[in-house]
């Protein structure tokens, strides 16, 4: 385990063992994460297929806000989650890094952060785990290319959703609706 450089969020290499019939892989153990400090329950699992540029978020719920954790079954992403809590010392930064089928990388996104992804190959099979369950009515979200945020897509022309493309900038959000950093 890795931490990213906005303080919280974490990168896993979990151990792939591969001989000449393929691989296998155990993505999710909550002794070993526990051992890393994540030790809740996840109570919800998503798997999301998409398109080469397909761009997903970014999506954050408040106050019913979400831990994920991420991983690429098939292909590859550019996948990215930006600090929204208000206070924190890295309010409004992103991180983010290449997920896929072949690196078996996982991200952990901790409550309080909008996460996104864009699909890098033909297609991709996304995978998340998630702490709380979905709720629509806390849903929010950032425009992708928000300029003050400044998230280095690695694509030219991105494929959204109607309501990806209707959200807007982090600094337009009133700051009631956004959590806030808890030390």
């Amino acid at each position: 385990m890795t931490e990213a450089e906005v303080q919280g969020v974490l990168i896993f290499e979990p151990d792939v063992f591969g001989d000449h019939r393929g691989w296998f892989e155990e993505t999710y153990s909550r002794k070993r994460y526990a051992e890393s400090g994540l030790d809740f329950e996840f109570v919800q699992d998503n798997v999301s297929f998409s398109q080469k540029g397909t761009l997903r978020g970014l999506h954050f719920q408040n106050p019913n806000a979400q831990a994920k954790l991420v991983q690429v079954l098939a292909g590859e992403v550019f996948d990215a989650a930006v600090d929204v809590r208000i206070g924190s010392p890295t309010f409004g930064k992103w991180t983010g890094l290449i997920l896929s089928g072949d690196n078996h990388k996982q991200m952990y996104i901790p409550k309080g952060f909008a996460h996104g992804y864009c699909v890098l190959s033909e297609a991709a099979i996304f995978s998340y785990k998630c702490d709380e369950y979905y709720s629509p009515e806390d849903e929010l979200g950032i425009i992708y290319n928000d300029p003050d945020i400044g998230i280095e897509w690695p694509v030219s022309e991105a494929i959204l959703s109607q309501k990806d493309s209707a959200y807007s900038r982090l600094k337009d959000i009133p700051q009631d609706k956004l959590p806030r950093y808890e030390v």
